[in-house]
């Protein structure tokens, strides 16, 4: 297979995954255009080489277009996974919009920034003080109900199963749980239900690279959130490298016969999924 990168370090365990610099894309048009997948596009990058050139790309369109913002990504996690989202409203930052999310929640609930990732844009907001410094700097409002959680689970899902999880833990008293800050691993089992969630949903939307975080409440799984470039830490702590499984995936796509460019397997898992817990 001939594999262009654009992204080198998320790319470093794929042999022979030649990296251009997306920048300069256009300058090596004939090396993209005789490539056989495009891994790892900037932003930018993703509706010309998949609508304009009709390449294949690695994450999968929907991976980049659900995964960089959590207003599209929660209104599709409405349409295939309802009851897995937490009680969540969306409204235009107007004095009526904020009207309308402080007479729907009551103090401690959490609020977001559309695009933001590793626990940054995510407050929860225990007073006034705290929700008039959110909605001065929104655009949209994105409130969402408090989970009463000390840890969320990290589910890892490349190409077509699910590589790895492991519990996020927060510090004691700390609102987020996010390994880059400060959170520590635990490595005991994930349930099932979680587990599942996470495969339906990717599956049904199209993801194929995803770091899903789920919180637990009750024993019932709630997705909050995923990132298609998600933090890699936890992974290196496991021992577990993605680059591997991208390959795997690829090249069963490849003997296979892939469809249109850029869209996931309907598959079944190229490798054996990671043991689930009862």
């Amino acid at each position: 297979m001939r594999l262009i990168t654009f992204d080198p370090l998320r790319a470093v365990a794929i042999p022979g995954a030649r990296y251009i610099k997306p920048e300069l894309v256009f300058r090596y048009r004939a090396e993209v255009l005789a490539a056989d997948w495009l891994l790892f596009p900037e932003e930018w990058q993703v509706n010309f080489l998949v609508y304009g050139w009709h390449k294949r790309i690695f994450p999968s369109p929907a991976s980049y277009h659900l995964g960089r913002d959590k207003v599209e990504q929660t209104r599709a996690l409405w349409a295939v996974a309802p009851e897995a989202v937490p009680d969540t409203l969306i409204l235009p930052n107007t004095p009526s919009g904020q009207e309308e999310a402080l007479a729907h929640f009551s103090f401690p609930f959490v609020a977001k920034i559309p695009r933001a990732s590793m626990g940054q844009g995510v407050f929860r907001i225990e007073n006034m003080a705290d929700w008039q410094a959110y909605c001065a700097a929104t655009d949209v409002l994105y409130v969402q109900e408090y989970l009463p959680i000390d840890r969320d689970l990290r589910v890892v899902w490349v190409g077509d199963r699910v590589l790895a999880h492991y519990w996020r833990v927060g510090r004691p008293g700390a609102f987020h749980n996010n390994v880059a800050r400060g959170g520590r691993i635990d490595h005991s089992p994930a349930p099932r239900a979680a587990l599942e969630l996470v495969e339906h949903v990717a599956r049904t939307l199209g993801i194929d690279h995803a770091g899903f975080d789920v919180a637990v409440v009750d024993g019932e799984p709630y997705i909050l959130e995923f990132n298609v470039k998600f933090g890699n830490l936890g992974l290196r702590e496991l021992g577990i490298a993605v680059g591997p499984a991208i390959l795997a995936y690829l090249k069963a796509r490849e003997a296979e016969g892939s469809g249109r460019p850029g869209e996931p397997s309907p598959s079944q898992p190229t490798t054996p999924p990671v043991p689930m817990a009862s």
